[in-house]
């Protein structure tokens, strides 16, 4: 099993509070939900889990791993976060390569199939990003986050740009991610899908964790 242990966490960034004192828990074969307008902290907080930045005070732990001290960076982690950052000149399928000769963890035929699954068709993987709309790159971001089968999938706002078919099909991804074991955190500003999709819902406002939503429950 895999947690994610936040613990007192406080970010402050030029004097201000990003993140103001948050304490959860997250567990393996959960969705857990981040709800807030814009600038209440849920990319902050993400990214602290991701180990892209680190906590002014407080700890994160994942599996009783302190990020920062015992480890750099989630053993086994995949990051869809706002506007994806691919290399205009190169194909969907060269991206994505790029990507997976970091850990050498999959083969070409399991890029394919991942580009696939979200939607993406052959004509897709040989077209250069730049020639991507933008639904195509917020596909292609999902892809790069799930490819590898992580433990821990991380995905801001992951319907944005898609039509109604792809909204679908993220949903969809994200059930499976969660039957096969993965710990998910979910940042999406449609309220509708965090109800249908999250087990735990934490609702930030200004840094700070105001409520807690359990399914059937609020705390």
């Amino acid at each position: 099993m895999t947690t994610i242990q936040i613990e007192g966490v406080t970010k402050k960034l030029k004097g201000v509070f990003v993140i103001n004192n948050v304490s959860i828990t997250l567990s393996s074969g959960n969705v857990t939900g981040l709800r807030g307008v814009n600038g209440s902290g849920k990319t902050m907080l993400m990214r602290l889990m991701a180990g892209l930045i680190l906590p002014t005070k407080g700890t994160i732990k994942i599996d009783d791993k302190i990020l920062g001290k015992e480890i750099t960076f989630p053993e086994s982690i995949g990051i869809l976060l706002e506007n994806p950052a691919f290399l205009d000149s190169y194909t969907g399928f060269q991206n994505l390569k790029m990507l997976a000769s970091i850990r050498n963890k999959i083969d070409d035929v399991q890029i394919k199939h991942t580009l696939e699954k979200v939607g993406l068709d052959v004509e897709s993987h040989n077209k250069k990003y730049k020639k991507y709309s933008l639904g195509m790159k917020q596909r292609l971001g999902i892809a790069g986050a799930i490819m590898e089968q992580p433990d821990i999938v991380i995905l801001d706002e992951p319907t944005n740009s898609l039509d109604t078919a792809g909204v679908e099909l993220v949903k969809q991804i994200i059930r499976q991610e969660k039957e096969r074991g993965a710990l998910v955190v979910l940042a999406c500003h449609d309220t509708d899908i965090l109800d249908e999709l999250a087990d735990d819902i934490y609702y930030l406002e200004n840094g700070s964790l105001v409520s807690t939503t359990t399914r059937g429950q609020t705390v």
